[in-house]
């Protein structure tokens, strides 16, 4: 006990240390969805569909080849439509990634377990050099 005491400064640099590596896993901050190599392989092997998640907008400036475009605000309605097979692999886009994570809660919800998100989005899909369209 008289360690602690005698140095609880380096007690407390343990402590926050511990916290700050800790921390992204507690809160989810260290997920990163699959990368474009890995979408691809989903969508070339699996047959995966893209769902762009993105507003129309957005997704007629550019999007995955043969991206289907379903807005966040509508995903809930519109998934069961567009992808009636719920054990379909669903690659989900938005422009950097956040708006797709939340998109892959959406579609768990639903039912559709083998739902990802592609980490860093759009953005990312671009720096891999991988082909864009435009509506």
């Amino acid at each position: 006990m008289d360690f602690l005491v005698q140095n609880w400064m380096l007690v407390a640099v343990a402590i926050g240390s511990a916290t700050m590596l800790v921390w992204p896993a507690v809160s989810g901050a260290g997920w990163t969805g699959v990368t474009p190599t890995e979408a691809v392989t989903l969508i070339n092997r699996e047959k995966a569909v893209v769902i762009d998640v993105c507003s129309p907008e957005e997704y007629a400036a550019g999007h995955v080849m043969g991206a289907r475009n379903i807005p966040l605000d509508v995903l809930l309605q519109q998934l069961p439509q567009a992808v009636k097979n719920k054990a379909t692999p669903l690659v989900l886009v938005c422009a950097s990634g956040f708006r797709s994570r939340r998109a892959v809660a959406v579609a768990k919800k639903l039912g559709y377990e083998r739902a990802v998100s592609l980490a860093g989005g759009l953005a990312a899909w671009r720096s891999a050099n991988l082909p864009i369209q435009k509506a």
